[in-house]
């Protein structure tokens, strides 16, 4: 498929995707979905990271949670929901988008981080290791 731009692009992967707001997000973790924090290092420093995501930056995404990767992580399993993350919501929705082409369970958060914060809920200072969980 073409797009005549990277809006169009955008605007068709969130066509794929039931978004979540922050705090359903929120939920959804609670409920046992995983945050995925895919932003590069620098990112994350600048801009805090949530409790409990696994940082996995977005080079690498679909090889560590498709669980039939053998680069998976050990925490990708068939039944996760993927909750991805990015700083304001744009290179996260191409990334869930990516996630449920391959068949998974997948979505992003409206608005990234900078909504998360905006919403009231937790933040850490960052960044932790890739393929880590960030500590709260």
């Amino acid at each position: 498929m073409t797009f005549a731009s990277v809006d169009e692009m955008v605007e068709a992967a969130r066509a794929t995707l039931s978004r979540l707001a922050p705090v359903q997000a929120e939920q959804a973790v609670r409920d046992g979905a995983r945050l995925v924090d895919i932003r590069p290092e620098w990112q994350r420093r600048a801009d805090g990271e949530i409790p409990g995501a696994v940082v996995i930056e977005r080079n690498h995404l679909e090889w560590r949670v498709h669980p039939d990767s053998d680069a998976r992580l050990p925490l990708a399993l068939a039944d996760t929901r993927w909750i991805v993350y990015c700083t304001e919501g744009y290179t996260s929705s191409l990334a869930a988008a990516s996630l449920v082409a391959l068949g998974l369970d997948a979505t992003d958060v409206i608005g990234g981080i900078h909504a998360w914060r905006e919403a009231g809920l937790p933040t850490v200072g960052g960044p932790t290791p890739i393929e880590q969980l960030v500590a709260g």
